[in-house]
């Protein structure tokens, strides 16, 4: 089995080194053959480090003087890659000394910083920020672009699509994924002009590893009747909060119903078991690691606000996608979609 080593920003992130090292340490308790390049400060990493229980050999330190402000713009960020933990995370997985990295720290920032150091692979015009989405069927969904392009043509898309179908083979084991693209309607005259030509580009790509099943509506994201969802990165930010949002309210309003009078106090203690399943479905925490699919390179981001058992799914992410070897996937695909689009153009 290949041992992943992955480099961790330690210094990003609202719950600090403590719930980046956590995670580490719960990470390892899973998977004992993963290996930690950790980045930071080290006189903040070396004490923490003695708190916890690590196997011998599976973590080094290299120290980072500074770190990236979660309200650092993109462009000040880049000027201080050299120096940061941020930027020497993804340097090490350029450098090969690591085969993926992973930040809880500035969205804008890491996507700046990867972009420039590993370059997007060949037959990519634009990453995407591609991330799982619990569903009621029996596995998540995989999404893109959840944010990196806020504009995009039917060609991003289609390439989007390749990303994705590959990502859900690696992480969720998916032979051949059902792939859509998010629209106002299933209908095929409904959406915009890219939409449109995105999806008749994908419905004549039969020879890809996947099965194009046409559009979806966004609320039908969560039902499991898809595996890889395609859109631009402004409207797919903008489904995931609010997906988000309605995950919260939920929670709040049902914890509210059941204070509300001593008959419902009594109906919470016979729905409790029920109630924790619903809690740990729409945890993010369960769902934790988003992942910049296109570059030369695996840089994984983990929500800054995630706890331990966040920071180890993102890490888990991590390393399967090393295990399947998911670069060399969405090569092969692209290459072969090319093939096709060249042969047919003749």
């Amino acid at each position: 089995m290949v041992a992943p080593r992955i480099a961790v920003d330690v210094m990003g992130g609202d719950g600090g080194p403590e719930a980046v090292l956590g995670g580490v340490e719960r990470a390892l308790k899973a998977d004992r053959s993963l290996r930690f390049l950790l980045v930071g400060d080290e006189a903040v990493l070396g004490p923490a480090l003695e708190k916890l229980s690590l196997p011998a050999g599976s973590a080094t330190i290299l120290h980072a003087p500074d770190s990236i402000a979660g309200d650092e713009k993109p462009s000040q960020a880049l000027r201080r890659a050299r120096t940061t933990s941020m930027g020497l995370a993804i340097n090490a997985v350029k450098d090969g000394s690591a085969d993926a990295a992973l930040s809880a720290g500035n969205t804008g920032a890491l996507m700046a910083m990867s972009k420039l150091a590993l370059r997007t692979m060949p037959g990519i015009d634009r990453p995407a920020l591609t991330a799982l989405l619990p569903t009621l069927g029996s596995h998540d969904c995989v999404m893109l672009d959840l944010g990196a392009n806020t504009e995009c043509d039917a060609q991003n898309l289609v390439q989007f699509a390749v990303m994705g179908a590959a990502y859900a083979r690696t992480v969720l084991g998916l032979k051949k994924p059902r792939v859509k693209l998010l629209n106002i309607g299933t209908e095929e005259l409904k959406g915009t002009g890219e939409l449109k030509e995105a999806a008749a580009l994908l419905r004549e790509a039969t020879y890809l590893h996947l099965q194009f099943d046409g559009f979806t509506e966004g609320d039908q994201l969560s039902r499991g009747k898809v595996d890889v969802v395609v859109t631009d990165g402004f409207s797919g930010n903008i489904a995931l909060k609010t997906a988000e949002g309605t995950a919260r309210f939920v929670t709040d309003l049902l914890r509210r119903a059941f204070t509300s009078s001593l008959r419902s106090k009594a109906g919470f203690a016979l729905s409790k078991p029920a109630l924790h399943m619903l809690k740990v479905h729409l945890d993010p925490n369960n769902h934790n690691g988003a992942v910049f699919l296109g570059l030369n390179g695996l840089v994984v981001k983990s929500h800054g606000g995630a706890n331990a058992k966040g920071v180890a799914n993102a890490i888990a992410v991590a390393a399967r996608m090393v295990r399947g070897d998911i670069v060399n996937q969405v090569v092969s695909d692209l290459d072969e979609f090319r093939a096709h689009a060249f042969a047919a153009s003749e």
